[in-house]
């Protein structure tokens, strides 16, 4: 009997946490509430800093507190353009300008935004990567929804309360650098999680993995592996569709 593979450990043990201790801390929008659902605050950003493990800056905002007599410090993914001493407007009245936080019922089609909510009042869990945004593809009042479109293509239907920034996320083109050496990934992945670098299984012991062994490395069957299959036998091309290079063109349906 062979040995627990790597893919059924991953998540368990002190290994396989997350490098946390140096994170700034969480970036999310305000926690929505009537200010922000039926006019606006303004808030002004402090300053831009740098999280490690993350591509994109954070932009520390101060809003006044809509009830009481003190200050609040939020902390948002910083998009492309803005700066420190910039007034930030969220709100359904808010205007349409970079770093404004509003609904996307409130954004004519076309809008680019970022780190949108999928649900009304989860913060922001969308397009939040550097360089990413997601577009406003079009509305439908009746059913209160909006259709936008993620980095990856794919298309999406979202409550039209949900919120987003206006702006694509800053440090786009941070992956057209190539890292070169294998000390910048170690540093790269060092403040991120364990996942490099990484084993091949053709490289192992037949005990530590299906594709290990053989007098050569190969992986000796064939790759693609049933979506009903033991979890030790789940390595390679798990309920492939197809395999292979994608051939001609592809048309991608509105």
């Amino acid at each position: 009997m062979g040995r627990v593979i790597r893919n059924q450990r991953k998540g368990r043990g002190s290994i396989f946490t997350a490098n946390t201790r140096l994170n700034k801390a969480p970036a999310k929008f305000r926690t929505l509430d009537y200010a922000e659902r039926h006019g606006y605050l303004r808030g002004v950003v402090r300053e831009i800093v740098h999280d490690p493990g993350r591509g994109a800056p954070l932009a520390k905002v101060v809003f006044r507190h809509p009830y009481r007599f003190k200050q609040v410090t939020e902390t948002f993914i910083a998009n492309e353009g803005m700066y420190t001493g910039q007034f930030i407007y969220a709100g359904k009245k808010a205007a349409l300008t970079v770093g404004n936080i509003l609904p996307l019922g409130e954004m004519p089609e076309g809008t680019v935004v970022s780190n949108v909510e999928e649900k009304t009042g989860d913060r922001g869990v969308l397009g939040r990567t550097s360089g990413g945004y997601i577009t406003v593809i079009g509305h439908n009042p009746d059913e209160g929804k909006t259709r936008i479109k993620l980095p990856s293509g794919a298309k999406k239907v979202v409550h039209s309360k949900s919120r987003g920034m206006i702006g694509i996320v800053a440090g786009g083109g941070r992956t057209d650098k190539p890292l070169l050496k294998a000390s910048r990934a170690k540093h790269k992945f060092a403040v991120k999680r364990n996942c490099w670098p990484k084993t091949r299984g053709v490289a192992m012991n037949p005990v530590d993995h299906p594709h290990g062994g053989g007098n050569h490395q190969h992986i000796g069957k064939a790759s693609t592996i049933s979506r009903y299959a033991a979890q030790g036998q789940k390595a390679g091309l798990i309920a492939a569709r197809r395999t292979g290079l994608l051939r001609g063109t592809q048309k991608t349906k509105d």
